[in-house]
């Protein structure tokens, strides 16, 4: 612990964990989701105990709703983690409880989520659960169908003061308000990290504790971006959309959100080259070798240079022109097989490789283009019973247009 050595050493704290010194005992001191009281309202009422899933990021309160409302119950209740107990120590431990507070129930795989179904299908046993991941993907669809899921969200600014505020009372130190609003910021929405960072800060000398000398001596932190979670595809689906509405400002912000947080730089890189393919298209064919090359380049330089040609490209894709026609005509032609199944392909299109296949017709009339000026010939390519299905919707969108033009008048000979 740093002291003061004017002042000598501060008497010590109580060790227990800031956090759940200030949890609190009721829901009227229970700060943030303001959107779910009245369904939390509704749950405190009902006669019985409803199995809930509660999903929100890292220090927004689920394990503290959680054992609110199985104190509100007035069963007998366990919380356990899931990364900490197996499904034989749990067996044992769930004895005479009837309701159970498990933490991070996505550690479970899919079979251990299994073991929940017919305690849950019977009644003996009401689960609050928590996740910081999304249940639809890390959440078996049978268990899911059995939980009512709450999703809360991270704290505002605002509800993270009066966490701030609770938790320098409950520490007996005087911080200062502009300093208060610096941990705040740094929390991002956790409760659990603000909470973290004003012990660190109430250790400080009270001298050091103004927000100009706490920017030099708090802890790096890092940004808080959990790779197999949700806010992993929430900024994935970010730098995409933001290439997609041409913000180059956006995009390298949410380049350097991935990469600071230590996403894999080969993740990055799908992205932009499924953006160029998906979102740019024929209007900047260079787009995609662009996105190619970045690939290779990261590949070569590694980390953490690989950042300058990730950042060059996602400029560059968000600048460029912007045409999704060859990425809707595949859906088109996906949406017709899938529905009316492959038609045999045209005879005079088939492979001909045996005198018997020729003798059957195959590729009989068949007119080699290179054979005819311009290395075009008027001819029927499609089955038969989708001739002048139009798959491909040209966009008059950068290059495609030049692309396209020679194209347009032949369709418009063969009308």
């Amino acid at each position: 612990m740093l002291t003061n050595p004017e002042s000598g050493p501060r008497p010590e704290r109580d060790t227990q964990p800031l956090a759940d010194r200030i949890r609190p005992g009721s829901l009227d001191n229970f700060i943030g989701q303001s959107h779910l009281r009245e369904k939390i309202d509704a749950l405190m009422k009902s006669e019985r105990m409803p199995s809930l899933l509660l999903f929100g990021p890292p220090g927004c309160g689920k394990s503290t709703l959680a054992l609110l409302l199985a104190q509100h119950s007035g069963l007998p209740f366990i919380r356990v983690s899931a990364p900490e107990a197996g499904l034989t120590v749990l067996r044992k431990r769930l004895q005479g409880m009837r309701v159970l507070i498990l933490d991070e129930l996505h550690r479970f795989s899919k079979a251990q989520q299994d073991f929940f179904l017919p305690i849950l299908e019977s009644g003996e046993i009401a689960l609050i659960a928590t996740t910081t991941e999304n249940p639809s993907f890390s959440v078996t669809r049978q268990l899911l169908s059995r939980l009512h899921v709450l999703k809360l969200t991270q704290h505002s600014r605002h509800e993270l003061m009066e966490v701030a505020k609770r938790g320098a009372e409950a520490l007996g130190a005087e911080i200062p308000e502009e300093s208060l609003r610096l941990l705040t910021g740094v929390a991002q929405g956790d409760a659990r990290t603000l909470l973290n960072l004003l012990e660190y800060t109430a250790d400080l000398p009270e001298d050091h504790r103004a927000p100009e000398h706490l920017k030099t001596v708090l802890p790096d932190i890092v940004l808080r971006h959990d790779k197999a979670g949700d806010s992993h595809y929430d900024l994935a689906s970010a730098l995409i959309k933001s290439i997609r509405g041409s913000d180059p400002d956006a995009a390298v912000y949410y380049l350097a959100c991935l990469l600071e947080s230590g996403e894999d730089p080969r993740f990055v890189c799908r992205r932009l080259i499924l953006s160029a393919g998906e979102d740019i298209g024929l209007a900047d064919p260079q787009a995609l070798q662009m996105a190619v090359a970045c690939q290779q380049a990261v590949e070569f330089v590694g980390m953490p240079e690989g950042f300058i040609p990730m950042s060059e490209c996602a400029i560059y894709l968000a600048l460029a022109k912007k045409s999704n026609s060859t990425y809707e005509a595949y859906h088109r032609a996906a949406a017709e097989v899938r529905k009316n199944g492959a038609k045999p392909v045209p005879i005079h299109l088939r492979n001909a490789p045996t005198k018997l296949m020729k003798e059957w017709g195959y590729k009989r009339d068949y007119k080699y283009p290179h054979s005819f000026p311009g290395a075009w010939v008027e001819q029927d390519y499609l089955p038969d019973e989708i001739l002048g299905h139009r798959f491909y919707q040209a966009k008059d969108q950068g290059e495609e247009a030049k692309l396209t033009a020679l194209w347009k008048s032949r369709q418009q000979k063969k009308r």
